[in-house]
């Protein structure tokens, strides 16, 4: 089995991760070797961001590991909150604030507007023992809804609405249904798949 470490300490996105990499992989997380503190998110951009946490921890622990950096992109909301979308209501990862500044944003910008598409786009960057970084993208492509939906997932999962199930939110769907389709379960199996063929 091959240790891998990804930069997150979030138990669903760690689950996700391990499903998608299969029983060949150990997906561990930074706290599990000891790594404990923030890890720097400076970039401008989801794969400048990805790129920083990987490398932090590659010089770290000298593992394979691979991190990634989501954006929610709203239409209406030119990108936004795109690399601010774990923070948008301030600091912490609040996604109930998050979620909340996010319709009462769209509700002000244009009421009863009929434009609420969005997507998720997650970048992966992976580096194995050569140093090299690799890179992996998925966008899921879907919209805003006007209210919360669902008690499953995490983050913004009951405010998006994939298009691949029409009328549910994130949260209303299974894991297994939402790793089918979701933009960071693309990377992922992108990632995978690469990695099984090298």
């Amino acid at each position: 089995m091959i240790k891998i470490l990804f930069a997150t300490a979030n138990k669903g996105k760690l689950r996700e991760a391990a499903e998608v990499l299969g029983p060949e992989y150990e997906v561990v997380s930074p706290a599990e070797i000891g790594i404990t503190e923030d890890i720097p998110e400076t970039g401008a951009t989801l794969q400048e961001n990805s790129l920083q946490k990987a490398r932090y921890l590659y010089e770290r622990a000298g593992l394979p590991c691979f991190a990634d950096d989501t954006g929610l992109e709203v239409e209406a909301l030119g990108g936004a909150p795109g690399i601010h979308t774990a923070r948008y209501a301030g600091p912490g990862h609040d996604s109930g604030k998050n979620m909340d500044k996010l319709l009462k944003e769209l509700e002000r910008l244009e009421p009863g507007s009929s434009n609420r598409r969005a997507q998720f786009r997650t970048v992966v960057t992976l580096i194995l023992a050569d140093g090299q970084p690799h890179f992996f993208e998925g966008v899921c492509k879907g919209s805003i809804a006007r209210e919360k939906h669902g008690d499953g997932g995490f983050g913004y999962d009951p405010v998006f609405l994939p298009d691949a199930y029409p009328g549910r939110a994130f949260a209303e769907v299974s894991d297994e249904d939402k790793n089918a389709v979701s933009h960071r379960g693309q990377a992922i199996r992108a990632m995978a798949a690469w990695l099984h063929s090298h």
